[in-house]
Formats: structure tokens, C-alpha cells, sequence
């Protein structure tokens, strides 16, 4: 095939592309759009072109996996999840990461990718948080091990998806269901035990979450908080029922903080003063053992069986702590907390406060408020919100929730669950998702607004801006220049080798191009490849659907660069975690389907 201008010139940009990815000088997304409008500028591709990533199917679906993601775990639901694998994995990481893999993966194999990643995604930042694994040691491995689940069957991933239209059109037999198995279970279980070997090496090991410590660490270790909540039950015997909370002087007598009472089902957070306690009451309170204890044996209180459950239940979700600021000019400059009946008012439990006379832990509600005065306070989410929305406080800490409306969970997942079923009846996955985000939005599980801030801009533009170029491969014939140079070098080589080439050729199209098109552009030629050479063209283009999934060193897969963000990734983590993967993905492939079908 003549080398033409146009071919050298898509040569040039790929090859600076790979420059730039590697070097990690720019933000990746810059990096996309450079190259989008560097091919524009070329003439390599029209106007219209340059920016049709951004209404590409792979883009919508990363637009529409997010919101379904943010949606879901706005609901609870995935805080249940979350509880119910650390139950049965514990804190370890290495049993963690193993249980999610193997159930992602598996998951993978029967619904697209990205789907079962923004599932398990919410589920997996929670338990980050909850044991004290920073994320970056959980995001990747999951994300990899979706992609390699995609090889489990047939309509794991579109390559092997559309393999069989491609083998019917050279008259091939096609594939059964699970012919594809035994070669992705062994990628998956590989992929396992890769991350278990070697991911204590490989992956980044930063703080919780990206971005240093989460707000409530950050509070909790700022102003030396207790790190743990007591509960009791007020048995009938207790002194304690019937008389209020000014009787019992909590802050006084114990430093004590009662952050909230529940009564069968609910929960009141911050109780007035003047509430009364109750036979029954569960009574969640900060401050240290020694003083819980000392106030539990006073009143005759009996310890709840089971404390952390209760601790998820208060806190958590529902709860937390935030500091708030006087605003200058506030209506509530001058007069005290009891005054103005802050528990009441705001449903909040202050937990001490910082003056220009300094710090104050014992009981805050004598002292007049000036502008600029901070108060720790404990309580829901929502209140937290509210009371920095007013003219009276600045909220100095971003909440960490939203508030979640558990009741709408149920909708919210047949949302996500009719989606991903949408796209098996033959929609397009970007349509079918896309149906279930909006059909959050119009059932309230969250509002536009909301939808438009889970989206992270950074991977859409990263993937819109990098479409273009596997257009430019295809159009001018750069990829049909590379397959055929590589062909040609392989064509007189052992089989085992000629099998390495294609695989090599198409983890390297997948990585610049959709694998769609990739495995659309390589599928022919390796079948006219096995019928000159006497190798099963079958083989063949199915170890070209397989590696147009071996898809790792970059983040240019949809997947990678959905998990980017949360993850807290940049390009050299993917090219140290995912060029080993690659090998060995390669060696895998190459190395069953000879023992497969060349043997």
C-alpha cells in the first residue's frame, strides 16, 4: 500500500500523541483536544468530524453511566452493598479486592462494562472510606477486571458482540455463547491474581480517597474529636425516664453529647432541652468511654448489642459533622445558642466552638455569637445544608452527602437495571442508558442540576477528543498501512508469532481507535490471513475481538477513563498497573487460542 501524505501526517500525530500520554506534562483532556483540533486544522478529517466525539456512542454512555451511578447512590443503595462486602470480606484488601473482582468480572460477562463499573463503583469509594484503603487501590483493579470479564461470553463486549455478523459475512461458522469461556475465565483469573501478586507495587498508595482525606477525617482530626458514638437502651428501671435533658446536666456532670434519640423507627437528632426520655429510647452519645460508661451506670442504661450498626445508621449517610461560621452582620450576633434555640431551630447538636477568647468544649450555650465565631456541629445532612443557605452561618465544611432518599432506591435501580437491559434487546447501549438517566431526573431521584454536576467533563472531553483520531487512522488509510506492514513482516514467521502480530496489532488499534472499528477493519484481513497461511480464520478473528479489549496501558478506554477521576489516577499509574496487564493479556490470548485452534 502507497505511503501518501495524509498517512504520514496521521503517523506524526499518533506519534505525538503517544509523547504526550507517556510524558503526563499535560492533563489529559487537554491533551485529547489538541490532537481533536490538530487533525481539524489538517484537513485529515472535516469540521463536522473533528467534533463528532462528542455525540459518539461511547461518549453518551460515560455521560449516562455517571448520572445513573450518582443517582443510585444518592438512594442508599449502594451504602447497603458496601456494608454487606466489607461483612464478608472484612478490611482485608487483598479479600476485598478479590470478591469484587470476581463479581464484577463475572457481572461483565453478561452486561456491557461500563455498566457493571458504575454499579460497583459508589459501593467501592464507601468501602475506601470505611476501612482506610485509599481508592486507588481498589478503582483500577475493579475497572480491569470489568474489561477483562467482557472476554467470559460472547455478548460480554461489542468486539465479540459483532465478531459473528463479521464470520457470517466471510461465511464462517459462528461462535456459540460461552465458546469464548474458558479463555476469559483464565484472562479474569489471571487479572486476579496479577493485582493480588503485584498490586502492593504497581497501584498508588495515597490517602483515602483522591484529594487528601475526606471532610469528616478532616474535621474529626482537626479539632481532636472523639472517635467513637455509645449507644444505650433506657430500660424501665432508669431513672432516666421521664425526666428531660436539662435534668441530667450531660454536658456539665459527663462531657457528653447526646447527638440523637430513637424511638422505634425514627430518629430525633439534637433533642431539645426540654424532651423527655422514654422506657425503649436508644440513645446515641459522643464523648469518651470512660465518661459514657460513668453516665450508663448512673442511670442504668444497657449498651446496645451490636454498636457499629447503630453508628451506620446514625452517622454515615444520614449525618455528620461540618463547622459553621458567624456571618458579619448575622441576626444572631450577640445572643447566645440557648436564646435563639438552636437545637430547636436548626436540629443540630453543637459539639464545641472557637471564639476570639479561644476554645470551648464544656457548655457553649451562655455565650454570645459574634461574626467570625466557629461552631463544630453533629447532625443530618440535609440541616446541614439548610443552615448554611441561611443569613446567619457560613458552612466552612462541604458535606460529604447529599442526604439520601432510601424510598426512591428500588426506582433508581430499575433505572440503571432497565438501561443496561435496554441495550440487550439491540439499542444502542448509549440509548438505553441514556433513557434510564433521564427517567431518574423525571422519577426525582435527582434533578437535573444534580445530573449535570455527576458528569466529570474531564473524561468527556478526554473521549471525545481522541475519537476523531481513529477516524483519521481509518480514513486515510494509516491502520489499513499498519495491518498490511505487519502482515507482510509476519507472513512467512512461525504461526504462534503471525497469532502474537495480529494480538499485538490489535491491543495497539484499540488503543486509538473505538474497538469497534478496530475489530471491524482487522477482522477480514486476518481471515483472508488464515486462509493463505492454512491457519482457522476463525481463530484468528477472535483472538482480533479479544484484543480489541486489551485495552489498559491507557486510559482511553472507556472504562479506564470513567474511573480516572474517583480513582485519582494519571496516565503513568495506567501505563505501571496496565502494561503488565497488557503482556500479559497478550501472552494469554495468543497462547489459548493456538493451543485452541491451531494445534
Amino acid at each position: 500500500m502507497p505511503v501518501t501524505p495524509e498517512i504520514i501526517l496521521v503517523l506524526i500525530v499518533l506519534a505525538a500523541t503517544v509523547v504526550l500520554f507517556v510524558t503526563d506534562k499535560l492533563r489529559v483532556d487537554i491533551i485529547a483536544i489538541i490532537i481533536m483540533l490538530t487533525l481539524g486544522w489538517l484537513g485529515l478529517i472535516s469540521p463536522s468530524q473533528t467534533f463528532s466525539g462528542f455525540a459518539s456512542n461511547a461518549v453518551i454512555s460515560v455521560m449516562a453511566v455517571m448520572i445513573l451511578g450518582y443517582g443510585v447512590d444518592r438512594t442508599g443503595v449502594m451504602i447497603r452493598l458496601s456494608r454487606m462486602i466489607v461483612r464478608i470480606a472484612g478490611a482485608s484488601e487483598a479479600r476485598l479486592m478479590t470478591l469484587i473482582s470476581a463479581v464484577v468480572g463475572v457481572l461483565s460477562g453478561f452486561m456491557q462494562n461500563i455498566g457493571s463499573a458504575a454499579l460497583f463503583l459508589p459501593a467501592i469509594l464507601r468501602i475506601s472510606k470505611k476501612t482506610g484503603i485509599p481508592r486507588g487501590r481498589m478503582v483500577m483493579p475493579m475497572g480491569f477486571m470489568a474489561i477483562l470479564g467482557g472476554t467470559i461470553t460472547m455478548v460480554g463486549s461489542s468486539p465479540l458482540i459483532l465478531l459473528n455478523d463479521l464470520l457470517a459475512q466471510g461465511n464462517l461458522e459462528p461462535f456459540g455463547i460461552f465458546a469464548v469461556t474458558p479463555i476469559g475465565l483464565v484472562l479474569l483469573l489471571a487479572g486476579i491474581i496479577y493485582f493480588l501478586m503485584l498490586g502492593r507495587y504497581l497501584l498508588p498508595s495515597g490517602e483515602v480517597g483522591a484529594g487528601g482525606p475526606p471532610p469528616q477525617q478532616d474535621v474529626i482530626e482537626t479539632w481532636q474529636l472523639p472517635a467513637n458514638m455509645h449507644h444505650y437502651i433506657v430500660p424501665k428501671k432508669s431513672s432516666l425516664v421521664g425526666a428531660s435533658r436539662d435534668d441530667i446536666s450531660l454536658k456539665s456532670r459527663y462531657s457528653l453529647h447526646l447527638l440523637a434519640v430513637k424511638t422505634g423507627r425514627d430518629i430525633l437528632y439534637a433533642p431539645w432541652r426540654y424532651s423527655v426520655f422514654a422506657e425503649g429510647q436508644i440513645l446515641s452519645i459522643l464523648g469518651t468511654p470512660e465518661d459514657a460508661e460513668r453516665f450508663a451506670v448512673d442511670y442504668d442504661l444497657v449498651p446496645v448489642g451490636n454498636p457499629e450498626r447503630h453508628t451506620e445508621e446514625i452517622g454515615e449517610e444520614h449525618a455528620g459533622f461540618a463547622e459553621i461560621i458567624v456571618r458579619p452582620h448575622s441576626p444572631y450576633t450577640g445572643k447566645t445558642l440557648r436564646e435563639i434555640s438552636f437545637r430547636k431551630q436548626h436540629g443540630l447538636e453543637v459539639i464545641l466552638s472557637l471564639t476570639k477568647e479561644g476554645e470551648h468544649r464544656g457548655d457553649v450555650a451562655d455565650i454570645p455569637m459574634n461574626p467570625g465565631d466557629t461552631f463544630v456541629v453533629f447532625g443530618p445532612w440535609e440541616k446541614i445544608n439548610r443552615i448554611g443557605q441561611g443569613p446567619e452561618f457560613v458552612l466552612s465544611t462541604v458535606p460529604e452527602e447529599k442526604g439520601v432518599d432510601s424510598a426512591r432506591g428500588p426506582f433508581a435501580l430499575l433505572c440503571l437495571t432497565g438501561g443496561i437491559a435496554l441495550t440487550f434487546t439491540g439499542v444502542p447501549i448509549a440509548l438505553g442508558l441514556l433513557t434510564g438517566a433521564i427517567a431518574m431526573i423525571l422519577g426525582r431521584v435527582l434533578t437535573i442540576d444534580e445530573a449535570y454536576r455527576a458528569i466529570d467533563w474531564r473524561t468527556v472531553f478526554l473521549l471525545a477528543g481522541l475519537i476523531p483520531l481513529g477516524l483519521a487512522m481509518d480514513q486515510t488509510g494509516t491502520a489499513a498501512f499498519l495491518a498490511d506492514a505487519m502482515m507482510n513482516l509476519l507472513a512467512m514467521t512461525h504461526p504462534f508469532l503471525i497469532l502474537l502480530g495480529i494480538a499485538v496489532l490489535a491491543t495497539f488499534f484499540s488503543l486509538f481507535m473505538s474497538n469497534v472499528a478496530a475489530t471491524v477493519l482487522l477482522v477480514p484481513l486476518v481471515i483472508i490471513i488464515g486462509t493463505s497461511t492454512g491457519l482457522d480464520p476463525r481463530g484468528l478473528a477472535l483472538l482480533v475481538a479479544l484484543c480489541a479489549s486489551n485495552s489498559f496501558v491507557l486510559p482511553t478506554h472507556q472504562v479506564n477513563a470513567f474511573l480516572m477521576t474517583p480513582g485519582g489516577y494519571r496516565n503513568a499509574d495506567y501505563l505501571r498497573a496496565g502494561g503488565g496487564m497488557t503482556i500479559l493479556f497478550l501472552f494469554i490470548t495468543t497462547g489459548l487460542v493456538y493451543i485452541l485452534f491451531v494445534i
